[in-house]
């Protein structure tokens, strides 16, 4: 998942990009590359504890140091029809945004991703790239049978999938989104309301977390 061109580019933070970079070596798997990160940090503390920017930086080497040579792959969903749930999360929209997806086989999550955005970046721009960060995991780690994207932006979804035109500042993720669904097998969606459940909401919130690190976040 980190070779080729790694979206999103908005700006962030030199820290933030830094905590991203980290994340990819992890599949962008949030739980297991938080843990190592914290784990490597001195005493109390960690990515959200009171830790000066210089003890982090130390502790992200440390993790990337650490990190598996490549994601595992997902084997429930190979062979599988599996369900991507996607969100994006901008605070003040737009503000530190992050991204989050998260794939279920079943009544199984076999992955749970999210990750920084942009230190200013609207809620649009988020949403796309929550959906690309799930695409790009089907497409890395696994070969599904048929997939069902469930999303609450209908500003997505009316590109993706029908007619409408997409903004300016999303044209390079609905160009990736594009490319990495024709890599997949025919992908349905499904429009989820405000009070349905996204599990991907929790990942995309972590995310903007990250966004708002460091100076400019």
């Amino acid at each position: 998942m980190t070779d080729g061109p790694r979206l999103p580019a908005e700006p962030m933070s030199p820290l933030a990009a830094r905590v991203d970079e980290v994340l990819a070596l992890y599949g962008y798997e949030l739980a297991p590359a938080v843990e190592a990160i914290d784990a490597a940090v001195p005493g109390l503390g960690g990515v959200f504890g009171d830790t000066d920017a210089a003890t982090l930086r130390a502790a992200l080497d440390d993790a990337a140091d650490a990190a598996p040579e490549s994601p595992d792959r997902l084997p429930a969903a190979t062979g599988s029809r599996v369900v991507l749930y996607v969100d994006g999360s901008s605070r003040g929209n737009p503000g530190p945004a992050g991204a989050g997806a998260v794939v279920r086989v079943g009544e199984a999550t076999v992955a749970r991703l999210g990750r920084p955005v942009g230190a200013r970046t609207d809620n649009n721009v988020a949403e796309y790239a929550a959906l690309q960060l799930g695409l790009e995991a089907l497409s890395a780690r696994c070969a599904p049978t048929a997939v069902e994207v469930r999303i609450d932006s209908m500003t997505v979804v009316d590109d993706v999938w029908g007619e409408a035109s997409c903004m300016p500042s999303c044209r390079a993720y609905s160009v990736a989104v594009a490319d990495l669904l024709s890599g997949l097998p025919a992908a349905e969606w499904t429009h989820l309301a405000d009070d349905d459940p996204n599990p991907a909401d929790p990942r995309a919130t972590v995310g903007a977390d990250i966004a708002a690190l460091g100076p400019g976040g």
